[in-house]
C-alpha cells in the first residue's frame, strides 16, 4: 500500500503537482533504509538535496568599476539630454513668441495703413467742403 501510494506521489512530483507535505513524505522515504530497488535512482536525487541543503555561497562578489563608470557616464549623458532638450525648447518658444511678435506688427501697421487712407480720404473732403463754404459765404455776402 505504502509503495503504491509513493509511486502515484513520484508521478505527481515529477509534473510538478505535489504540496510540501507530499514532498515531505517523498523525502522521508528517499532518505530512509527500506527503499524499494527499483526506486533507488530517486534515493539518490532527495540525498543529494539533503546534502546540499545548508550549502552557502561565501566568497564576496566583487563588482566591475567599469560597469560603475558606465553607469556614471549614462547618467551624465541622460542629464545633458535633458538640460539640451530644455535649453532647445526654450529658444524654440523665444523664436516662435518673436514670430508671433512680428506678425502682431505686420497686422497693426497695415491696419494703421488702412485708418492713415481712410483719413486722408477724409482730409480731402473736408478741403472739398472748405472750398464750398467759402464759396457759398462769398455768395452770400455779396447778395446782402
Amino acid at each position: 500500500m505504502e509503495l503504491t501510494k509513493i509511486e502515484r506521489l513520484l508521478v505527481k512530483y515529477k509534473n510538478a503537482e505535489t504540496t510540501l507535505k507530499e514532498e515531505d513524505i517523498l523525502r522521508m522515504y528517499f532518505t530512509s533504509n527500506k527503499v524499494a530497488p527499483h526506486l533507488k535512482e530517486y534515493q539518490l536525487i532527495f540525498n543529494y538535496f539533503k546534502s546540499n541543503n545548508d550549502e552557502t555561497y561565501t566568497k564576496k562578489i566583487k563588482l566591475n568599476n567599469k560597469i560603475k563608470k558606465r553607469n556614471w557616464l549614462m547618467v551624465a549623458a541622460s542629464i545633458t539630454l535633458l538640460l539640451s532638450t530644455y535649453s532647445g525648447l526654450t529658444m524654440i518658444n523665444q523664436y516662435n513668441q518673436k514670430k508671433q511678435a512680428a506678425e502682431n506688427l505686420a497686422q497693426i501697421t497695415n491696419v494703421l495703413k488702412l485708418v492713415s487712407t481712410n483719413l486722408k480720404k477724409g482730409n480731402q473732403a473736408l478741403k472739398k467742403l472748405h472750398v464750398y463754404e467759402d464759396s457759398v459765404y462769398k455768395i452770400f455776402k455779396k447778395i446782402k
